[in-house]
């Protein structure tokens, strides 16, 4: 089902939909998670008999949520099948004088990349989940009982020690300039090989074609070698004290590898002609990419204790 929703977030969405269809919620699925705080649009899919018409879903009457088509398929969708997301978002009470700079700001995130950091949203309201994660983790507390809590808590740590690689090669000058023992991610066909000639990977690099990687820590993560592999190993043992308490809690993410730099595609940025304080900037953003860590490089964003426009 392609659906469109307002004010709700994928997980609420999809209940909903569930509940209206009288179908197990467990057997649903998406690709990924979108905000609540915008009309997003997504795929879904629902475990619906085959015996009923595909048209019970098209003309459903739930607040907050359309359904554009509706048709049958084989397979419940999971996390690994997106591609990405297309964003189009409103920068309000933008300084007039400082506009030209967030529009050159902006598009250099198009060509250089901006660091691929995960954004704050991922580590909870208090932001404290990569900590708790940590202590349950370590034996320090229990754990949640809720198996989607559980896996909360668990890619909050993985994320805060991404973020945490990613600083230190920032404040290194390496996060887009390859070492020896890099894992390098192609940006074309997402293949990942081992930096073996700095020189050439470099050059590559510079031209936007690869990009060094950090680690999404897991039981079976790839692990770099050389300078590489020993920041992340000391940023790991730093928090989390070392690769074994992932080793022994793989079925909650076996790990992976993320780019250092993020790349909007087809980004383009416009003028508001009813408000000269604003621009509407619309990019496309890999899987896991974050609208407001690519916003940031550009703008301070300010959360709103509520929404009035």
């Amino acid at each position: 089902m392609w659906i469109t929703k307002k004010n709700l977030t994928t997980e609420e969405a999809v209940a909903r939909i569930c509940r209206a269809l009288a179908v197990d919620a467990r057997g649903a699925g998406y690709a990924g998670m979108k905000d609540r705080r915008a009309v997003t649009t997504q795929m879904v899919s629902v475990p619906f008999p085959a015996e009923r018409r595909e048209s019970e879903a098209l003309s459903l009457d739930l607040e907050g949520i359309s359904v554009a088509t509706a048709t049958r398929h084989q397979h419940k969708l999971r996390p690994g099948h997106l591609k990405g997301n297309r964003f189009s978002i409103v920068l309000r009470d933008l300084p007039r004088d400082s506009i030209p700079d967030v529009v050159r700001d902006l598009e250099q995130a198009k060509t250089v990349g901006v660091p691929n950091a995960f954004g704050p949203q991922r580590f909870g309201r208090a932001g404290d989940n990569a900590e708790r994660a940590a202590q349950w983790l370590s034996g320090g507390e229990p754990g949640p009982r809720d198996k989607h809590a559980r896996r909360l808590l668990f890619s909050a740590l993985q994320a805060h020690l991404f973020n945490r690689v990613l600083e230190r090669r920032r404040h290194e000058g390496t996060w887009t300039r390859p070492l020896f023992g890099d894992l390098l991610k192609k940006r074309d066909t997402g293949g990942i090989f081992a930096c073996t000639d700095v020189d050439d990977c470099a050059a590559r690099a510079l031209r936007g074609e690869i990009c060094p990687t950090g680690p999404i820590f897991g039981a079976k993560m790839r692990w770099p070698e050389g300078e590489p592999a020993k920041i992340e190993r000391e940023v790991l043992s730093e928090m989390a004290g070392g690769s074994a308490i992932f080793d022994d809690h793989r079925a909650l993410g076996e790990g992976s590898r993320r780019p250092l730099t993020l790349y909007a595609d087809e980004l383009v940025v416009e003028r508001l002609k009813e408000h000269d304080d604003a621009l509407r900037v619309h990019f496309v953003l890999p899987k896991g990419g974050y609208a407001t860590t690519l916003l940031a490089c550009a703008v301070a964003l300010h959360e709103p204790t509520t929404v009035t426009r």
